[in-house]
């Protein structure tokens, strides 16, 4: 079964950057589109990116747009989640999840979604807090 593991949250000041990391064991990204959600107290989970299984399209939140960069090591079977201009809003629970069905059922290596409950797998979340 394919596993997830995120890192590189932390706190911040507003501004800040940071990389989030999303390492994937037991599969190949090659099957796999890749979301990053974030989930605040009171707020419900958000999808902010995904990069598709062939890791040559991507879709960002209007939220995030601008900010926010995917990018992939296929070596290291690691999704990357850059993210620039810190606000406070951006508070939350980083989880990053891969939706098998990009390929399974859609067929086409270059689907993305936004959509959690088309995520097969869910990593443990990273921190991220900004505040001054």
């Amino acid at each position: 079964q394919l596993q997830l593991v995120e890192s590189g949250g932390g706190s911040v000041q507003p501004g800040g950057s940071l990389r989030l990391s999303c390492v994937a064991s037991g599969s190949t990204l090659f099957l796999y589109a890749i979301g990053w959600f974030r989930q605040a107290p009171g707020k419900g989970r958000e999808g902010v990116a995904c990069i598709s299984s062939s890791g040559r399209t991507t879709k960002y939140a209007d939220s995030v747009k601008g900010r926010f960069t995917l990018s992939r090591d296929i070596d290291k079977n690691t999704v990357y989640l850059d993210i620039d201009g810190l606000e406070a809003e951006d508070t939350a629970a980083y989880i990053c999840a891969a939706d098998r069905g990009s390929i399974d059922t859609v067929g086409i290596s270059e689907y993305v979604t936004l959509n959690d409950w088309e995520y097969d797998y869910w990593g443990q979340g990273t921190q991220v807090t900004v505040s001054s």
